[in-house]
């Protein structure tokens, strides 16, 4: 089944082109189903690029999905054309009275801050509140992850002393997740952040669960549901080259930065990059689309109660 997003999203082209099934609403309209109804609540400053990302995952499996993009009240974006926010996304003012099957909280370049230096932050507190009455199950990736994680447990981010930036191999830590389903015993993960969460500090919160861990750069996906949540720190969503556009920029403007490990072959930024993570990235969307679909009402005015 198709996810449903408008026809003059640039992001319905780039999954037409990609092969992603992509329906219209006036299409939409005419099948007599349910569409789980998923936000996107998009702090990234390259929106479009991020819509792509994850319209593509969560257009990859067989549930019709109505895609609904979010943004903070209060902040505005300088890095995406005015016009495209005015056509496409809606403030979370508008949508806080609406009722979603799931939401997805993506990261933010704001790693340096603590939590409450952030310009939204108080916005982003009321929203994360918001999701225990009003969204079924909610997705936080990378500092949207750590943010969650930190409102709803306290569990901190911690400065590393050099930039977590490659692909690392992560461990399944619970084979038996329906979150996990059809996962090898490892994987492969892209990573770039300059924070990191503890683990023995999520192991001292109570009701979470660490799924998938590293020896190198620590936890990375954790289940907590008594918050109807996942947190990710790490980005299964990237692209191909979305490592090598960040090493490019970095060394461009020149800001210190190591070649991503385990990234290029033989580590030789002149080649092309692999891509070794897609499978499992789409795996881990489906499988959270479908305990969406299988535990959510049907009636969605239901959430919440």
């Amino acid at each position: 089944m198709p996810i449903k997003i408008p026809a003059d999203l640039p992001a319905y082209d780039v999954l037409t082109r990609e092969g992603v099934m992509v329906m219209d609403p006036d299409q939409a309209a005419r099948q007599d189903i349910r569409p789980l109804r998923i936000g996107l609540l998009n702090l990234m400053p390259k929106k479009i690029q991020t819509e792509n990302q994850f319209a593509r995952l969560i257009g990859a499996t067989p549930l019709q999905i109505e895609l609904s993009l979010i943004r903070m009240s209060e902040h505005q974006t300088k890095n995406t054309a005015a016009e495209h926010m005015e056509s496409f996304y809606r403030p979370f003012e508008e949508v806080r009275g609406e009722k979603f099957d799931g939401l997805i909280i993506t990261g933010a370049p704001i790693e340096h801050l603590a939590f409450d230096e952030v310009t939204y932050w108080d916005e982003l507190r009321t929203v994360m509140d918001w999701t225990q009455t009003n969204v079924h199950s909610t997705f936080g990736v990378c500092w949207g992850g750590m943010a969650m994680i930190n409102h709803f447990h306290g569990v901190q981010k911690h400065m590393l002393d050099a930039k977590a930036f490659g692909c690392f191999r992560h461990r399944n830590l619970a084979p038996a997740s329906p979150y996990l389903r059809g996962f090898s015993d490892d994987c492969v993960i892209p990573v770039s952040r300059w924070t990191e969460m503890r683990q023995q500090e999520i192991d001292a919160a109570t009701g979470l669960t660490t799924l998938l861990g590293s020896d190198q750069v620590g936890p990375c996906l954790v289940q907590d549901p008594g918050h109807r949540a996942l947190y990710i720190f790490n980005h299964f969503e990237y692209d191909s080259d979305t490592l090598k556009q960040e090493y490019d920029r970095d060394v461009a403007t020149g800001t210190p930065i190591n070649v991503p490990m385990n990234y290029y072959p033989d580590d030789d930024p002149s080649r092309t990059p692999l891509n070794r993570w897609r499978s499992h990235a789409h795996l881990l969307y489906g499988n959270w689309l479908t305990e969406v679909y299988q535990d959510t009402p049907y009636d969605i005015e239901a959430i919440g109660r």
